[in-house]
């Protein structure tokens, strides 16, 4: 029963809590990490689901709060980065259309507030209402977020380009 459960939720969400968490680690091996945290928590838990979105939604934000988390512990703030560019180990961690596409490479170097509200809308297919619970902020600011975010890849789009 309970290896079921996890074959499950393993096949429902891994991918998408390794995404989401490599889109806020800019890390391959700590997105794993948190990832498997975030199911292991989820089958602990197992806390009582209004439908498949109520679930998706609590463990994306469960993937947030524990990268949060060790983006602001000690250990995080005191390690030595090795590399500056975010490393793409292939597999099937890849977002959309990754390889082909520098936009999810340009998304990434944006400001955490924009990234995380454009890569959920976008290549998670959330709504404008489903973001602000996940991330817990007020659907104008959102929206705002979004717009901004927006322009603010246009911008690295079009630098890329030039250079």
């Amino acid at each position: 029963m309970i290896q079921e459960r996890m074959e499950e939720y393993f096949q429902n969400y891994y991918s998408l809590c390794r995404r989401v968490a490599y889109s806020y680690l800019k890390n391959y091996a700590d997105a794993e990490d948190i990832a498997q945290e975030a199911l292991l928590r989820l089958l602990l838990h197992q806390p009582q689901f209004d439908g498949k979105a109520h679930e998706k939604a609590w463990i994306t934000r469960t993937a947030i709060n524990l990268c949060k988390d060790q983006l602001k512990s000690k250990w995080h703030k005191t390690m030595v980065k090795q590399m500056e560019e975010p490393e793409f180990c292939g597999g099937d961690v890849s977002f959309p259309s990754m390889e082909a596409d520098d936009t999810i490479w340009a998304l990434m170097e944006l400001p955490e507030r924009y990234r995380n509200c454009l890569y959920l809308f976008y290549y998670e297919d959330y709504s404008i209402r489903e973001i602000a619970e996940v991330l817990e902020k007020p659907e104008n600011t959102v929206k705002t977020n979004l717009s901004r975010g927006r322009k603010a890849l246009k911008e690295k789009l079009l630098e890329r380009r030039t250079v």
